[in-house]
This record gives C-alpha cells, structure tokens and sequence, in this order.
C-alpha cells in the first residue's frame, strides 16, 4: 500500500513538473514558435464598417427574408425511398463467407436482393397531412410504387407515408402521413406570377436538409415549346438533385410550382431551374385524391404554329393541323385550318394555353369554340371527354408528320452526322433502361460513348437523348435524320435524361 502511494505521489510530480515547463515556454515565445521569435500582438475589429442605421432598408429586408424562410420549413420535408431489386448470384467466390466464416467457398446459383435508395423532397399542403412530391421520386420506371416511404420533418421526426397517387406524365406524386400538428403551406395562383418575381426554392439537395435558394422567377409558359418544358415555371434559384419535388415558393410564403427538373451543362445548376405551376398542382392533387389518378380533359386535335406569311392572322391562337376521328374536335366539326381563338370564352394564346385548358375542364362539361375559318369568326359547342391512355398532343411543324417508333430497328452503335458527330449513341431498350432505373415515360437513345477532346464531355455514357432542339427522338434513325440537318454554326439543346433527372444540355460550336 505504502508501495503504491509513493509511486501516486512520484505521478503526480512529474505530472506538475510538466505542467509548469508547458506554462514557460508557452509565455517565453518556446512552443511551436521558430527560434527566438516571440507571439505577435493583434487586435480585431470591435466595430462593423457600416452601421445599421444606414442601410436601415438592408437590415428591413434581412429581417423579413429570415421571418420568409421560418415560416415555410417546417412544411417542407425530406423523402426517403427504398425498394428491393431481385438479383441472380453466380457460382463464385465469396471473400466474406471464406475469410469470417471459412465454411463455404463457393457459392451456388441463388437469388437475392439488393435495396435501392433514393432521396428527394416534398411539401405539406393539407392539414391531414397530404404531400406533393415528384412522381420520379417514389415510383419506379414503369410506374410501381417503392417498397418504403418515409418522410423526415423539419424537427428531425421520421414518419412512413402512404403513396396516395402519382402521374409519370406530369411528374407529380401525392403522399399521406399521421400528423396532427402537420402545417401546410397554400398553393398560390400561378398564373399571376410574373418574371422578376422573387422566390425561394427550398429542399434536400445532396442530402442536405433544409437547403434554401433564393432568386427570381425568369420565364414562365413557352409558346413555342410544345414538350414538358413548354408548360413549367424557370427560375434562376439554384435547383440540384435532391431538390426533386420541393416546393417555389413567393414572397408570401405560397407554394408557386414544384421543381422537376434544370437545364445544365454539366448536369448541377447553372441557374436554369423548371417548376411545375402550382395550378397544375392543385389539378393534379384534387384528381388523385378523388380519383386515385389525374383526369384529363380531351379535345382531340394536333396543331401546328401559326406562321408568319399568314397575315391575315393575329399570332395569338392555335391553328389545327389534324383532328382525331370519334374525338369531341370531329364531333363539334373542327376541320385542319381552323384557328381556335378562344376556349369556353377564354383567350387562346397558344397550344400550351389551349392544351392547359382543355386538361382542366371536367369532363362531360359543355364548351363553346371560337374559331376563326377562311378569314370568317364561327362558333361551335362539344362536349369534353376524358383523354385516351395512348393520346399525344402535340404541335406539328409545318411540312412534318410525328415521329413513330420504329420497332426492329438495330442497335448498333451508331454515329450521327454534322454537330453531333462524336457522340454515338444506340437504342434504348427496356431492360437497359430497367437496368439504369430510368422514368416510366423516357424515349430516346442510349448515350454509349463520347469521343475524346470533342468539346461534348458534359454528355455521359447512359445518358439518354430524348430532344434535339425541341425535336423528340425516338430511334437511331430519328437521331441521324435530326443530326444531319442541324446548323454546325448554331448551338444546339439537346433535352436528356440522367437517372431520373431531366435536363437541357447546350452544346455550343467550337
């Protein structure tokens, strides 16, 4: 015992003895310091370089961006996603079986399963806990629901969800969850919103909870794009992945669209960001939670723009390239020619007014058609019907018919001619995009290679190619007619789809 006290006793004075050497070189400039130099003497600003009482307005408008923000996180949520994917294992080594549990070395042909995870956002919008997400999020490519759904709460709180209903067509998902205390956030009027109005796009991009941005709205309602794009929001708020289904919001503090998608070089933000309108929501949501699917009105028609040598014409409204036999166009005695100019007494701008208005009228409802025919205003009256499975509408441009899938075509890699000449490309087949995990409702061409140095490394192999300058693609062969007729000197948008994200990739002449 007495043994042990004097070595305690020995401890603790070497420990002091250590002590007392760190203190003096630490205050006689000896520790870490180069020999003979002494610690610097600093002192840091007390005071800031502008007094808030003079940019009284600045400190106004912090004040109120961060009272914007409050408000509306604890309505967004962060989705989690899980889903089994059936696997065939091979006879083969197993490295982990042979060296922790030395039984077994080889494996015999069995099937297991491996777990796809996925991450997304979404947005509260009803008191019972009903949220707006992205289809792409909790669906995979044919349409099926994932195994498991959980939602992660503002306070860290992770709830399972219920997948109500979703629609790949407009990208747009509605789940459930138990919450009592849930505060949704109102779906503004989108068609009141204006460019250069600011916004917030709030989500979960790469995984980080509760990421905002903040900028203004750029574009809204394309006429000249007919595609999925033609109808969306652009903002230049830094949209990524994992932002997929949160919400744009207003100054308010209203949901104004749902982001989808960005246009991109280099497949991050580059300030081009696309939303879904929130009445497009708000259609969607109503029809899902009625109906368990999205309901759309059906006129029947393709179109095509009105062009400029047609004088006689405004630019406004949309002029019928065909219509659909049996459809409620044929019923009300629309002919190719005409130019709808106003839908049930609204204006018609264009055909992605026309095609808005037509997908929002109940069905069975009667409408009134003013048209414009041979220069003379006639009036005619139909009933809308609910639009077929297999329908597209479209506007066809002038001297062209829509492109047709062409079964039995090769699938040789294939290069394209002109701008496009060192990009090779395939068709895309379903088990390849089962195999890439690609939307239910992508078309186009497999991406299978890029030549070095060719200025296009942006593009990745995988990648599908689904437009080229707003024009679809289809096949190979639609490529290479497309391809070969582009202008070498003009840049070209090529749309395409990574994984589950759509975007614009620009390639520009060199």
């Amino acid at each position: 015992m007495k043994n042990f006290a004097k070595f305690l006793l020995f401890v603790l004075l070497v420990s002091a003895g250590i002590s007392l050497l760190y203190d003096y070189r630490l205050k006689h400039g000896g520790l870490n310091l180069p020999s003979g130099r002494k610690p610097e003497k600093y002192t840091l600003a007390s005071n800031p370089s502008v007094d808030p009482k003079q940019v009284p307005s600045l400190e106004a408008l912090n004040r109120e961006r961060r009272a914007l923000v409050k408000s509306v996180i604890p309505s967004v949520v962060a989705v989690k996603t899980s889903k089994k994917v059936g696997i065939r294992r091979e006879y083969g080594l197993d490295p982990f079986e042979f060296f922790f549990q030395n039984r077994r070395q080889f494996r015999s042909p069995r099937d297991e399963t491996l777990v796809q995870n996925s991450l997304g956002s979404g947005v509260i919008v009803t008191n019972e806990g009903h949220i707006i997400t992205n289809s792409h999020v909790v669906t995979d490519r044919e349409g099926n629901q994932v195994d498991q759904i959980e939602v992660q709460l503002s306070d860290g709180q992770t709830k399972k969800a219920r997948l109500v209903g979703a629609d790949s067509e407009v990208d747009l998902a509605v789940l459930k969850i138990d919450d009592p205390s849930a505060k949704p956030l109102k779906l503004a009027d989108s068609d009141t919103v204006q460019p250069g109005d600011f916004v917030l796009a709030i989500g979960n991009p790469f995984g980080f909870e509760e990421t905002v941005t903040d900028g203004i709205i750029s574009s809204k309602g394309r006429p000249n794009r007919t595609d999925f794009f033609g109808d969306l929001i652009q903002t230049n708020a830094a949209i990524n992945p994992g932002n997929s289904g949160g919400p744009l919001i207003n100054l308010r503090g209203e949901v104004i669209g749902i982001n989808t998608a960005i246009a991109s070089t280099t497949g991050g933000s580059q300030g081009i960001g696309f939303a879904i309108p929130s009445n497009t929501v708000r259609t969607a949501l109503e029809s899902l939670l009625k109906q368990g699917r999205i309901i759309r009105g059906y006129l029947g028609i393709q179109s095509r723009a009105i062009q400029p040598d047609e004088t006689s014409l405004d630019t406004d409204g949309v002029t019928v390239a065909e219509v659909m036999p049996g459809s409620p166009a044929a019923q009300a005695g629309v002919q190719p020619g005409d130019v709808i100019r106003k839908f049930d007494g609204r204006e018609v701008k264009n055909f992605t007014a026309l095609r808005t208005f037509v997908a929002q009228t109940p069905l069975n409802k009667q409408v009134e058609l003013d048209i414009v025919r041979a220069g003379k205003p006639v009036k005619m009256t139909t009933k809308i019907k609910e639009q077929p499975i297999d329908y597209q509408t479209s506007v066809v441009p002038p001297g062209q018919k829509q492109p047709q899938q062409r079964p039995g075509q090769p699938s040789d890699q294939e290069a394209a001619a002109g701008p496009l000449a060192s990009i090779h490309v395939e068709e895309l087949t379903p088990e390849t995009a089962r195999q890439l995990d690609l939307p239910a409702n992508v078309q186009g061409v497999l991406v299978s290679g890029v030549d070095p140095d060719s200025g296009v490394a942006e593009l990745q192999k995988g990648d599908v190619i689904e437009e080229i300058n707003q024009q679809p693609v289809t096949s190979v062969a639609d490529y290479n007619k497309i391809a070969a007729a582009l202008d070498p000197s003009q840049p070209q948008v090529l749309s395409v789809c990574r994984h589950k994200m759509r975007s614009f990739l620009v390639l520009r002449p060199r």
